[in-house]
């Protein structure tokens, strides 16, 4: 039997019945289209029959043309599936996320809850078009969030990131052939998130006004590891004769609750630790058990963020003159990186040091760090050059 037929329902007991209701209403002055007298039938590579219904052969033999090439190519899908509502795509995009860390499922959860199902949870998946995904984006930017204020464009970018992955989801799940979600205008990123980078001179003052945590703002803006990871480093992982220290774990805070778990990206890596004070690391960390944290609040255990900014950071970024500046413990990353370059260090090393996905990410935050070596390159070719004439015409000479 053919994969993808049509059948004539003339003499269908089901479609006679079915035209007898439609005559009676049309003769009470109803105007909705007579039943469809051509059938396209056909198994979907589930193996289980599908149908269809037109009222002109000439429809009914399209759609068995265009099927049948889509299951020939493997790009068919269930008419049906697009009609699933988005909110159970997105709950079955949720479930799927299984490697990300608890700060951003927290932050996802959030996102839909907050953003992406209250507006698209009842609407059909196949039904979202382009144009509808442009006028949320628009809504996003002029009415006022959750939590009654305009949402700032970092929050509005990822709102759209997830209605964009739950609408990939659906692409892959065969519910739908294309997402609405592209080549969409975005708003452009607070310019809180500008970087800032330190000198030798003002990371030094920093670290000396923090006190005893004089060496947590020396890793943190000579090794580049971020807050997260730091606050997790313990005492057996600090490589001295190695000069390294192993970052492979980091403290999430979701609402107040830490929990260790694994780095970003699940990328665990060995950071470079600069030796002039390498080794007041290792007298920190002596009389400390393997397992114990390297860095540790005034009363033991784990420092938690927000109290060290109020208590020790922000004061100190103060008294060391930095003020205004928008000096982060996160973005000492950045002081770290651009320092690294300054000293020389390739993309490769840099990704490395700050546990970067792939280099191009490096390239993308801190590409224009890296010095313009443009005229190295020409000095190289020339000094090719020179040689190659030079013994083109000695070969020549000899010939002679």
């Amino acid at each position: 039997m053919a994969r993808v037929w049509i059948e004539d329902r003339e003499n269908h007991a089901d479609y006679l019945e079915a035209m007898e209701k439609w005559q009676e209403a049309k003769r009470n002055g109803s105007k909705r289209r007579p039943p469809g007298r051509w059938r396209v039938r056909w198994y979907g590579p589930d193996g289980k029959g599908k149908a269809a219904t037109f009222g002109k052969l000439p429809q009914a033999e399209a759609e068995m043309h265009a099927i049948t090439a889509r299951l020939d190519k493997g790009s068919y899908r269930d008419p049906k599936s697009g009609k699933a509502a988005t909110k159970i795509v997105a709950e079955e995009w949720f479930t799927s996320k299984r490697k990300i860390g608890r700060t951003t499922r927290h932050d996802y959860r959030e996102l839909l809850d907050n953003y992406v199902i209250p507006k698209w949870g009842d609407w059909q998946v196949g039904a979202i078009q382009w144009e509808d995904v442009s006028a949320w984006l628009t809504e996003l930017e002029t009415k006022p969030g959750k939590s009654g204020k305009l949402l700032g464009p970092a929050r509005i970018i990822k709102a759209y990131r997830v209605l964009s992955m739950v609408m990939k989801h659906a692409v892959f799940s065969k519910r739908i052939s294309s997402s609405p979600c592209h080549d969409h205008e975005l708003p452009r990123p607070d310019d809180e998130d500008e970087h800032v980078y330190l000198t030798y001179d003002q990371l030094e003052r920093l670290a000396a006004a923090a006190g005893e945590y004089r060496l947590l703002i020396l890793t943190l803006g000579y090794c580049g590891i971020r807050w997260a990871e730091a606050s997790a480093v313990k005492a057996g992982r600090l490589l001295v004769a190695k000069r390294r220290i192993r970052i492979v774990q980091n403290y999430t805070d979701v609402k107040g609750v830490l929990a260790l778990g694994p780095v970003k990206n699940h990328e665990k890596r060995s950071v470079p630790l600069p030796r002039s004070f390498a080794d007041e690391l290792a007298d920190a960390a002596k009389g400390r058990g393997s397992n114990d944290l390297l860095f540790m609040a005034p009363e033991g255990g784990p420092l938690r963020y927000n109290n060290f900014r109020n208590r020790v950071f922000d004061p100190a970024v103060k008294e060391a003159g930095l003020g205004g500046m928008g000096v982060t413990p996160h973005k000492l990353r950045h002081t770290a990186a651009s320092l690294a370059i300054a000293a020389g260090a390739d993309v490769k090393v840099v990704q490395l040091m700050l546990g970067h996905k792939d280099a191009a990410m490096t390239l993308n935050v801190y590409g224009h760090l890296f010095p313009d070596r443009l005229d190295e390159v020409a000095d190289a070719l020339d000094v090719g050059r020179k040689v190659a004439l030079a013994m083109a015409g000695a070969s020549l000479a000899t010939a002679a």
